[in-house]
Order: C-alpha cells, then structure tokens, then sequence
C-alpha cells in the first residue's frame, strides 16, 4: 500500500514508516519467489472468493491499496476495467511498468479518503486487501470504500484477525520462522478481529455476506480457503444496502408492528 502527494497529513493513511517499508520492496514486487511470494501464491484464491459473489469480471472495479498490481493486473485479465489506488510512489511505478497496456488499468497515487467523494457511487466492485492492518484508522478507509462502490454493488475485504495465533504464525513464523513475509512488516497491534471488521463494515452501510480464512499448510506449503479457520488470515465480502435495504432493516429493527402497512 502507499501514499499520495497531499496526503502525509490524512489520520487514515499508513505512517510514514510503513510507506518507506513498502517503497524499499518495490522492485521485488513481481518476484515470485520473493518478499511478496505469499501475495503472488494466495491471489488465486482472493480472485476466487471475489468471483463466487461477485461479476468482477464484467465490471468497474476498484482496488484500494492495490501495491504492485498482483491483484490488480488478475481482476484486469478478468474482464474488469480496473483504477487501483495506492499511496506509495515507488510501488505504483513498479505496477505501471509492469501492467501491459493492453489491460488498461488506470494506476493512480491517490488516497482513497479523497478520492471516493470524487467518485461516489461508480464502481460495481471494490478490493482492498492486505492494508487495514497497515492503516490507523481502518473504519475510515471503510467508510470511503462504501462511497466508491454504488448501492447493491460488493466490497471486498482481507486482514489479518487479532489474537495469540494470529501473532504466533502471522508475525512469529511468516516473519522470523519461514521468512514467507519481510520483517516488520506486521504490528500485531493493527490486526483486526472479523467481528470489528463486519462492525465496521455495517456502520458504512454495507452488509457482510459472506467470510472465509486463508490457511497455509507447511507440509505441503500450500494455501486453501476454510470457511471454519478464520484465526490468522481471512476475506470478508460486503454488498452495499440500497434504500429499499436501508428501509427494510430499519422496520425490522423496530419490530413487527412497523412492518404492517399504514391504515
């Protein structure tokens, strides 16, 4: 993830230190076999969760945080017209240099707290993956994802949850251990538990549909969706309410009586 030039100041925004993390990898970003070897191995498996509730492949899609372009460049080959956000300069011109012209995506150094009033309400499908955990302010960047995606469209979320396995094997063993993930790269501190998350999500006015975990097997050193194993990594999907939803939820909350229809 990354910064735009006015943004240094947005209490949503990664810290200066994350963003100087991320730029030092950038030229590493499309090594398969490198930092970001897990992001290159779990991308299938975030294409298909996003493609099970979801036609991302046939949309205006939005990816938030989107770094090198590993996500990106997969949704564009899907059929998606794609515009990916990311505050770090370096890591963006990485992703430029590499996406072929032909995919068309529109790469841009922007911060999504002030792009998406710009935006509201234009794209069927928004991703950010991998940069809640990084952000201080989670709940914000939420509330701007809701307003770049219109009513009925679908928000994507993944992060790590926040407990003791979370940082055994998401900080401990990926970072120290097996060296799956660059060190320092997590603050077990900015995790987010999948019930804070879905609170979240609820209060910018998009309804959970649908979560699962990433699970990495040492054995095999594979990666597989369990929708039971949320503990370390997991994915969220979101539809944002329309007003008829809005409208719905707001009699049931009330109870039976403020469903009947007016004398």
């Amino acid at each position: 993830m990354t910064p735009t030039h006015d943004t240094a100041d947005n209490a949503s925004s990664a810290s200066p230190d994350e963003l100087a993390h991320f730029n030092r990898l950038a030229k590493q970003w499309w090594d398969s076999d490198g930092p970001f070897a897990s992001l290159h191995a779990i991308n299938p498996l975030r294409m298909a969760f996003i493609e099970t509730h979801s036609d991302a492949g046939d949309s205006r899609v939005l990816d938030v945080g989107c770094g090198g372009g590993i996500l990106a460049e997969a949704l564009a080959r899907s059929g998606a017209a794609v515009t990916a956000l990311d505050l770090a300069e370096d890591v963006i011109a990485v992703a430029r240099d590499h996406a072929p012209d032909t995919l068309g995506i529109d790469y841009r150094v922007a911060d999504v707290t002030r792009f998406a009033p710009e935006h509201a309400g234009t794209y069927d499908v928004v991703t950010c993956m991998e940069m809640l955990e990084h952000v201080e302010d989670p709940a914000r960047i939420i509330e701007a994802l809701a307003t770049a995606v219109r009513p009925g469209g679908h928000v994507f979320l993944s992060t790590l949850n926040r407990n003791a396995k979370s940082w055994l094997l998401g900080i401990v063993a990926a970072e120290y251990l097996l060296n799956m993930v660059p060190r320092g790269t997590h603050d077990h501190r900015q995790f987010i538990r999948p019930g804070e998350l879905a609170r979240m999500g609820r209060a910018a006015g998009l309804k959970p549909i649908a979560s699962t975990g990433i699970v990495y097997n040492p054995l095999t050193r594979e990666f597989s969706l369990n929708d039971r194993d949320l503990d370390v990594n997991y994915l969220m999907a979101f539809v944002k309410e329309t007003l008829h939803d809005s409208m719905t939820s707001l009699r049931d909350s009330k109870g039976p009586d403020a469903r009947r229809s007016p004398p």
